[in-house]
């Protein structure tokens, strides 16, 4: 695994309150060593944004803002509820 993958799976799994480090660094350990560099930029950007509001749109309290929404965030709001169902 090159450097940018660990350095991305260890912010994941450090977000600042357990259901994020939870939720970030399962979906983390399960996709990136696959994702490539266009969805490895999509899913840094996730973790430059604020806890909360990623948050709020994988719990369904906000909707995803246009500018906001990628592939990646997509498959981690369908990770997130596949993880809640199982």
């Amino acid at each position: 695994m090159d450097a940018r993958r660990r350095k991305l799976k260890f912010r994941a799994w450090r977000r600042g309150f357990r259901e994020m480090d939870l939720l970030m660094g399962s979906f983390a350990d399960q996709h990136l060593d696959t994702y490539d560099e266009t969805e490895l930029d999509q899913f840094e950007a996730l973790l430059n944004l604020p806890d909360w509001e990623v948050y709020a749109w994988l719990v369904g309290q906000a909707d995803v803002s246009d500018d906001q929404r990628s592939p990646v965030l997509d498959q981690l709001i369908a990770f997130k509820y596949a993880a809640q169902a199982g």
